[in-house]
């Protein structure tokens, strides 16, 4: 069995127990916690959590984050400015990129399609590092999550603390982690 497929496994398991209801947002979210050099094999195997959601009697959504950075700045009318000077883009990516990013997370959490019984999955992390910490994310939408948030999270945990791409310095969360090197998930 690979590693992705042992994830998976360990997800359903987790999933097909009953929802407690009265969690607070930042207790709903799930990280499924991998090597970053298995990113493109769970994109590719995605459909193994799908799958054990929808086996489990859930309704699945996705969000993908890969594009947040290139939506944002395109949309930007001074881009090119920035392009030809990047130092004077790091005020504006501190003080507007997370609040977008949390707004593109939101619009999925909030859809009218999303209830109690939802799990919305979050691809494309990794592609915020450098940019915004997750971190900073997840506290801007934790109260909009209704169901379960499914985070794909390429880095590590440990005792508690998640570092994404195994580079920044870890964040403590509320999170329930699920690893390929523990049979306990702990809230």
């Amino acid at each position: 069995m690979s590693r992705i497929e042992e994830l998976a496994e360990r997800y359903g398991r987790h999933i097909s127990t009953p929802w407690q209801r009265t969690m607070s947002g930042a207790q709903r979210v799930i990280m499924v916690v991998y090597e970053k050099e298995l990113e493109r094999t769970l994109r590719a195997r995605k459909v193994l959590f799908e799958t054990a959601t929808l086996e489990a009697g859930h309704t699945w959504q996705e969000v993908d984050l890969a594009g947040a950075f290139p939506s944002w700045m395109a949309s930007d009318e001074y881009r090119d400015a920035y392009f030809a000077q990047p130092d004077d883009l790091s005020l504006k990516l501190d003080s507007e990129f997370p609040d977008y990013v949390a707004t593109e997370l939101r619009r999925t959490l909030t859809a009218s399609t999303v209830t109690e019984n939802t799990v919305v999955a979050v691809l494309g992390v990794a592609t915020l590092f450098g940019f915004a910490r997750f971190s900073e994310i997840l506290r801007k939408v934790d109260r909009d999550i209704r169901g379960r948030l499914l985070v794909f999270f390429p880095g590590q945990y440990e005792h508690n603390n998640y570092r994404l791409l195994d580079a920044r310095d870890g964040w403590n969360y509320l999170a329930i982690p699920i690893t390929h090197y523990s049979d306990e998930f702990t809230p």
